[in-house]
């Protein structure tokens, strides 16, 4: 993943300091190097989504065992416990996937990078003849290819961990496309409303993260299946006769720990002096 929300470039420097400091971030892979090198604006927006992220991850998981424990002092913000396989891990991808999409998104209708701008292309169904689209879309397209190009350069994509960690990280945004909202204003003679212009924009990242939680509730257990003639690898259903996850469901490859007591190896605090759901 190679995010660390409190450890990104941040204030104003000199073109040439801020290149210097992307590329001394011992966190980020050859390519993130690369893009934060580019605009400084567009790293202020990575980590402004990975703070989202990590906000909604303890948000959501504030009543269960494992209630989304950062830690500064750690190789990644979450601690070793992303080195488990597990459902949590997935939601960690997911939701970190999101939150850059997001942010860069938003960054964009708000004018602070210069590479985007809003999305004026129609989306969707054909509108009925009372409105039209118009106006100034969020472009959700062009924030999803920068997490793509970002989020996922950490990740190698012939293992199993990299290809369950690339399936969840385009599982959260996919979540995001799917929930953009339609928003229209009346226009017409005295209040009459006879256009109505229509645009889309970003729903909440609370609605993202219920979507997400919803999704970890029900994450898949998958394993590796490789076919050595095709020399193709993919994950499948851990379970012989049960459905292939969607581009949506987030999936996993080993069961969680017990989060109930702690582990300092693995980052996990223990739920010793805290309530639970469960």
């Amino acid at each position: 993943m190679g995010i660390q929300g409190n450890h990104l470039p941040a204030g104003k420097s000199t073109a040439v300091n801020y290149k210097d400091r992307c590329q001394k971030l011992w966190f980020f892979s050859g390519r993130q190097k690369q893009l934060c090198s580019l605009n400084e604006n567009v790293m202020h927006a990575v980590g402004h989504g990975a703070r989202l992220a990590i906000e909604e991850c303890q948000y959501q998981f504030n009543m269960l065992r494992w209630n989304c424990s950062t830690f500064s002092d750690s190789d990644s913000i979450f601690g070793a416990v992303t080195t488990i396989k597990s459902r949590e891990t997935a939601f960690i991808h997911a939701i970190t996937s999101a939150g850059v999409a997001y942010s860069i998104t938003r960054a964009c209708t708000k004018g602070d990078l210069t590479d985007c701008n809003c999305d004026t292309r129609k989306r969707g169904k054909k509108p009925r003849k009372q409105w039209q689209w118009g106006g100034c879309s969020e472009d959700i397209h062009f924030g999803e290819k920068f997490s793509r190009d970002f989020v996922d350069s950490h990740e190698p994509a012939d293992t199993a961990q990299g290809m369950m960690n690339l399936h969840n990280n385009e599982a959260g945004r996919r979540i995001i496309r799917s929930r953009m909202q339609r928003v229209c204003k009346c226009h017409g003679m005295s209040g009459s409303c006879s256009v109505r212009v229509c645009w889309r924009k970003l729903p909440s990242f609370r609605q993202v993260g219920d979507a997400l939680s919803a999704r970890f509730e029900g994450a898949s257990s998958v394993k590796l299946v490789e076919k050595k003639k095709k020399n193709v690898k993919k994950l499948r259903a851990a379970t012989k006769g049960l459905k292939q996850p969607n581009n949506t469901e987030l999936v996993y490859l080993e069961e969680s720990p017990d989060y109930c007591e702690k582990n300092e190896t693995l980052g996990i605090l223990g739920t010793h002096g805290r309530i639970c759901n469960r």
